[in-house]
């Protein structure tokens, strides 16, 4: 039963996945998540149902529109899979409760900045302030790891570490990462935003090294930050308390 349910949400999170895109690539442009119906970016022609199958429509076209032979982006799978796969990571840690389900939203915003900073390099107020008055809400009844407090602190520490930082680098990180971190900070709470700070940091300084040692990317090579705070941030979601044990055991 237990890994039928997983399935189940891992089913789920490709579904959702795919409607990530959706509003990751619409709403900064301030379109409408509903109309028109999905269409090729190309050449503009509608997608049939068979064309929506998360995942399997990409790999069954070959990665390309059926009708203009224009390439589909790649970002289009990745999400649709990685959103089933932290459907699934959240249950199986959290199993059946109301944490499982403040995780799914959770994961639902991460993924849907992560496709607007990939194609915008833009983190849209119209996610995470709606998100931000969501969680502050949510946290108020659901905070099994942390006091209620310090989910506002961690919220406080968040914005004010690189609200700082973007005042001593001079717009070195943007506004949009300010208000995720924010964010970030007020659903993890503080412990693990500690946590998230640090794996994001990291994700972002190996990916910008692989830059700089495959592509010859200089240091004002603009990167967006965005999928690297999402990355860090459910990392320290579903492992934190397992990755703060280890350093434990083995540092301290």
């Amino acid at each position: 039963m237990e890994q039928l349910l997983t399935l189940i949400f891992f089913l789920f999170g490709l579904i959702f996945g795919s409607f990530f895109n959706v509003v990751g690539l619409r709403v900064p442009e301030g379109e409408s998540i509903v109309l028109p119906p999905s269409r090729c970016r190309s050449c503009g022609a509608r997608l049939r149902p068979a064309d929506l199958i998360p995942v399997l429509s990409y790999l069954f076209s070959k990665g390309a529109c059926r009708h203009c032979h224009a390439k589909i982006s790649p970002l289009y799978p990745a999400v649709e899979g990685l959103t089933g796969l932290a459907f699934a990571l959240v249950y199986q840690v959290y199993g059946w409760s109301g944490e499982t389900a403040a995780g799914l939203l959770f994961v639902s915003v991460l993924a849907i900045i992560s496709v607007s900073d990939l194609a915008y390099r833009l983190i849209p107020d119209k996610i995470t302030l709606p998100a931000w008055g969501l969680f502050l809400l949510l946290r108020w009844w659901i905070h099994p790891a942390e006091p209620y407090g310090l989910h506002l602190l961690a919220m406080a520490v968040g914005f004010g570490v690189f609200f700082l930082l973007t005042v001593l680098s001079r717009g070195g990180v943007g506004g949009g990462d300010i208000k995720l971190f924010a964010v970030v900070g007020l659903f993890l709470g503080l412990r693990l935003l500690v946590l998230a700070i640090f794996l994001s940091a990291l994700l972002g300084t190996i990916y910008g090294i692989g830059l700089i040692l495959l592509r010859g990317a200089g240091r004002k090579t603009q990167v967006p930050f965005g999928p690297f705070i999402a990355a860090g941030s459910f990392l320290a979601y579903v492992a934190g308390d397992g990755l703060i044990r280890w350093y434990v055991e083995w540092f301290l």
